[in-house]
């Protein structure tokens, strides 16, 4: 449904090249520490800044001949967005029904009432997850057909990140053909949501992998030093030295498991595998 191909875009020193796709009916993840990237690659598909380079394709059709009617179907939450802390929800509500068609204000009313979302309350005094409710709700009120969330659990306790992530997952069990792209640095928030996921560092996307693959096959390797002097590393891809002797990386924990018994094998979680792709050492 998107693709991404070559996206370049340069700020001083940070420079971003980065291609990525999304698949129709899935859910893609974004994952990398703050300044690295992630907050560019959203506000660049969406025209909110100029690309130097690359092609963007969404709906089949490139971004950059987007529409009206093609906007309407997306439904974007992004860190610095949101409505005037003066308003109240039945404020609102007129202002989304004349931005988008297809909104549902009945609905709408529904999900802010079933969150609790007070409606006559002004927004300045909602709690930073009752604010982030709020926007996934209203991204989601006109039937959108791909949401693009940018950092959008940032801020919020456990409890307001679960009811969030539940939001979405109902939104995506509506419709077969919907998609979402969505970004975070807070890894186990993704890895229970998304089909796949993107890794990025310094503007560079450092892994792609399916969400299953990504928490059943890769594994850390605690091995001692003659361990690994023996250890065969064509299915290694980084080392870091330990006072035991290494941790190394591998996408092949089965090969481990069955040829080397006298090894520990740990499944990396996905904070530890972009640890080890960031920091480790070349093999």
């Amino acid at each position: 449904m998107l693709q991404v191909k070559n996206l370049k875009k340069t700020y001083g020193a940070f420079s971003l090249d980065v291609s990525l796709e999304v698949q129709e009916g899935s859910i893609t993840g974004l994952i990398g520490q703050n300044g690295v990237g992630k907050s560019t690659i959203f506000k660049a598909i969406l025209g909110l800044i100029a690309r130097e380079g690359g092609t963007i394709r969404l709906f089949g059709k490139e971004t950059k001949n987007f529409d009206r009617e093609d906007k309407e179907r997306l439904g974007v939450v992004l860190p610095d967005s949101g409505f005037s802390s003066y308003l109240t929800i039945q404020d609102i509500i007129p202002i989304l029904a004349s931005l988008y068609p297809r909104f549902e204000e009945k609905r709408f009313l529904e999900k802010c009432r079933s969150f609790q979302l007070p409606l006559d309350k002004k927004i300045k005094e909602f709690s930073t997850g009752m604010k982030g409710k709020l926007k996934i709700l209203a991204a989601i009120s006109h039937r959108a057909d791909f949401l693009f969330l940018d950092e959008p659990t940032a801020g919020l306790d456990v409890t307001a990140r679960d009811e969030l992530l539940d939001i979405l997952r109902e939104y995506m069990e509506e419709k077969e053909n919907r998609s979402i792209l969505i970004s975070s640095h807070i890894s186990t928030d993704l890895e229970g949501l998304c089909d796949d996921l993107y890794m990025i560092q310094d503007g560079r996307i450092v892994l792609h992998e399916d969400t299953d693959v990504l928490l059943g096959d890769y594994a850390l390797l605690k091995v001692t030093e003659e361990q690994y002097r023996t250890l065969e590393k064509r299915y290694l891809q980084k080392k870091m030295k330990q006072s035991y002797g290494y941790s190394c990386l591998t996408s092949q924990k089965q090969f481990y498991l069955e040829n080397y018994p006298g090894i520990t094998v740990e499944n990396g979680s996905i904070d530890e595998v972009i640890t080890m792709l960031v920091k480790g050492e070349s093999i």
